[in-house]
């Protein structure tokens, strides 16, 4: 049985007593959840829901050359390298999102784009998912960057350096990590010569 049919026959052993909202905003909202936890006992839990899904994508070019955004993330007080990545709304195309976020982020277009992971950045607090795309066939698009993203630098380099990054503590960010090993892992599947 596979782990994701397996997850689903296992009964909820959380119960929720309330629910009680306590911020909203366009891109967030956090909820205060009284429970009765797993072992019996009366608690809390905060739960931040993400409006839109983590979109990131890997382009790769013929050369088996790479492109990380770097930018300074605010919420860490630090600047940041990833691959380039967006918020997708949820009714919108996660394809199409990863086409508009690659274009902007770093002026590149791709013929191809093809799902490679879906993963929870950090489901101990938060329901958000992420999509990592591998994005092929690339040319030349229009670099458009968002306000928030007007500190943005792009690196070119062979991918396989982009895991000696994170050997060495230079790519911290979940969904850059996640996605970068697992293409690592399985490229001569994902990468044609």
């Amino acid at each position: 049985m596979s782990d994701k049919k397996q997850a689903s026959v296992i009964d909820n052993p959380w119960k929720t007593l309330s629910t009680q909202p306590v911020y909203n905003n366009a891109w967030i909202k956090v909820e205060e959840h009284q429970v009765v936890t797993p072992g019996g006992t009366n608690g809390i839990y905060g739960k931040v829901s993400f409006k839109n899904q983590a979109v990131g994508i890997i382009p790769v070019d013929k050369q088996g050359y790479t492109w990380l955004v770097g930018q300074y993330r605010y919420t860490l007080n630090q600047w940041s390298w990833e691959i380039p990545m967006g918020g997708s709304p949820k009714e919108e195309d996660k394809i199409k999102t990863a086409e508009r976020e690659l274009e902007e982020e770093t002026g590149l277009k791709a013929a191809n784009i093809t799902e490679l992971l879906h993963l929870h950045p950090s489901n101990s607090i938060t329901d958000e998912q992420g999509y990592v795309f591998l994005a092929t066939e690339l040319s030349e698009g229009l670099q458009q960057l968002e306000d928030t993203e007007k500190d943005i630098k792009i690196k070119k380099l062979p991918f396989e350096n982009t895991v000696k990054m994170i050997q060495q503590g230079e790519i911290t960010d979940a969904i850059s990590v996640a996605g970068l090993l697992y293409l690592a892992l399985n490229w001569n599947q994902h990468i044609k010569d």
